[in-house]
């Protein structure tokens, strides 16, 4: 269980993963090593699962963002894990949820343009053989980035 100091830790972190054992200390009351050994014993126990840097998508082109509703032709085992290898080898779906309800799988996408957009959708996802239909919604604004998790 996570008392209130690791609960605290963790938002920090999710902050600003940069703070070292000494910013960590300030924040939370406690010496340096302390504030560090408890990170590690996060990290170790897969509380904290990577570090990563949040890039602007369109400082580096990536101008069109939509969230892509798969819906599958055929389920089954061997249909999940070949759509699975598909998703895993496109660097344009960032992020694949699956889901209840109508569609089967939720695809977080990041494009160049609505061109690249149209080939990712038309060219790749449409021809593959367990997808019967898409259904793609543009974001035309994000009010929320994403945010750290509730501690």
């Amino acid at each position: 269980m996570l008392d209130q100091i690791d609960k605290n830790l963790l938002a920090a972190l999710q902050e600003n993963a940069h703070l070292t054992a000494q910013d960590l200390s300030e924040r939370l009351n406690m010496s340096a090593s302390q504030a560090g050994r408890r990170r590690q014993k996060l990290e170790a126990e897969g509380y904290i699962k990577t570090y990563r840097a949040h890039v602007d998508a369109a400082r580096i082109g990536l101008n069109v963002q939509a969230f892509v509703q798969v819906h599958l032709a055929t389920h089954g085992p061997e249909q999940a894990r070949n759509f699975a290898r598909m998703i895993e080898l496109r660097p344009e779906i960032t992020s694949v949820w699956t889901l209840t309800g109508d569609a089967d799988y939720l695809l977080r996408v990041y494009c160049a343009d609505l061109a690249a957009l149209n080939v990712l959708i038309h060219d790749v996802i449409l021809p593959h053989p367990t997808v019967a239909r898409v259904q793609s919604q543009i974001v035309m604004d994000q009010l929320k980035q994403d945010a750290p998790l509730p501690t």
